[in-house]
């Protein structure tokens, strides 16, 4: 069995996201999610050598705002934003390609 995936169960507020300087990936999901699960992976070999990208992982859910904020539907879903801003997204991504399109928005 897999290692359950470090969700932040407790999530700061929209406008503290919009707030953020930089490059921002955030990931909404729940450790029991397959999909979730299979994603991780991918993502860590598409994140490694990008220490220019914050990560932020948030358990998603019922009476969970901040992923409502961002229309959050499916899990996995991941957003890049850049100064709180987004530039691109995926949900459901199962390959490293497909986490490599999405941080190539960064570089845009």
């Amino acid at each position: 069995m897999s290692e359950p995936i470090a969700y932040a169960p407790t999530q700061p507020s929209r406008e503290e996201i919009d707030a953020l300087a930089g490059l921002t990936l955030l990931e909404f999901g729940a450790p029991w999610c397959p999909h979730c699960q299979a994603a991780q992976a991918p993502l860590a070999a598409a994140l490694a050598g990008r220490a220019d990208i914050r990560l932020l992982k948030f358990e998603d859910g019922p009476g969970r705002p901040l992923g409502r904020s961002f229309r959050v539907k499916l899990w996995p879903t991941l957003i890049l934003l850049k100064d709180g801003q987004e530039l691109a997204r995926r949900v459901r991504p199962t390959r490293v390609e497909e986490m490599a399109e999405l941080l190539a928005a960064a570089r845009g």
